[in-house]
């Protein structure tokens, strides 16, 4: 009978099969540019025993460390499935692991022949039920190509405020030129996430 690092492959569960298949191949994933397709393809193929939808990031090597990220891809139905996988990883002196992606600085986004930088980018926050609606500002925008600008919009909040924030907390997302006139504080993206914060905390004490 073949055992795996968890014991019996009939008794272990998707998530332990995966993470012996990681630790097995453990120095080859921490070096993944010396082959990196032919990695990232098997290792999509293993999350993909788990769940469907479950992708992943890798962040660059330092002291010695390396960032692998679990993410949903922004699919809510799939975030037990990270959060399963989370919890069931082993300790590996070389990798910390995350749970969906995190925040990160927004950066400029190329997306369909429209270019933005992050620096020129502005929100609103108001009330949407529990959660906080953001409207965007972005400079040129047209509504014959709201679908484009949109697309802008998701990626820098995404990066903005991470995986779980933006898919738990954010209610609608609005876009806007901006030139376009508002009663609301506008601030830079910059400020969003301590600003988000903020507000989501004192939504809950009313």
């Amino acid at each position: 009978m073949a055992f795996s690092l968890f014991g019996s492959k009939a008794q272990a569960t998707p998530e332990q099969q995966f993470w012996g298949w990681f630790t097995k191949n453990e120095s080859t994933l921490f070096d993944f540019e010396k082959d990196q397709e032919r990695i990232f393809d098997q290792l999509a193929m293993e999350m993909k025993k788990v769940n469907p939808n479950l992708t992943f990031e890798f962040g660059p090597k330092e002291d010695g460390k390396r960032e692998f990220v679990i993410s949903a891809d922004g699919i809510k139905e799939a975030f037990p499935a990270v959060i399963s996988l989370y919890d069931s990883a082993p300790k590996l002196p070389r990798w910390t692991f995350i749970k969906f992606r995190p925040r990160r600085e927004p950066m400029d986004i190329e997306y369909s022949g429209v270019k933005v930088e992050a620096k020129d980018v502005y929100f609103t926050l108001e009330p949407d039920g529990n959660k906080a609606g953001i409207t965007v500002f972005i400079s040129g925008y047209t509504e014959d190509q709201r679908k484009t600008y949109m697309g802008i919009a998701f990626l820098m909040l995404d990066q903005a405020l991470g995986e779980y924030d933006m898919e738990t907390k954010v209610g609608f997302i609005n876009i806007k030129d901006s030139t376009d006139q508002t009663p609301l504080e506008k601030k830079a993206l910059t400020d969003l996430p301590a600003t988000f914060d903020s507000f989501i905390q004192f939504a809950k004490k009313e």
